[in-house]
């Protein structure tokens, strides 16, 4: 069992920066694949940006050039550094940690609010 622990979120201006943790215990296994994914009321969750254990990185085109995403693998722990902050960036955002080689796992955060508003 892996739990991951956010933290990070809040309210912020349009225009403004906030950085997410994502704190992983619980296994001793590599994870594999790090990610935030985000829920917006309404909308299907979706990836905002993942990360590898060889720290190969994706993310998706909305926050390109706005979000970095990195991990510290010694302290099993992913970071989302947010700017330029958009309207369009409110959701509940989560962490993922996934295992691709026995033994597999896809474990979820609790999610954690991010709101940008003035």
């Amino acid at each position: 069992q892996v739990q991951l622990v956010e933290s990070g979120g809040g309210l912020v201006q349009p225009g403004g920066s906030l950085t997410l943790s994502c704190a992983a215990s619980g296994s001793s296994f590599t994870i594999d694949e790090m990610g935030w994914y985000r829920q917006a009321p309404g909308k299907q969750r979706e990836l905002v940006a993942s990360i590898n254990s060889g720290k190969s990185r994706k993310l998706a085109d909305s926050v390109k050039g706005r979000f970095t995403i990195s991990r510290d693998n010694a302290k099993n722990t992913m970071y989302l550094q947010m700017n330029s902050l958009k309207p369009e960036d409110t959701a509940v955002y989560y962490c993922n940690a996934k295992r691709f080689i026995p033994p597999h796992y896809d474990y979820w955060g609790q999610g954690i609010q991010v709101t940008v508003s003035s």
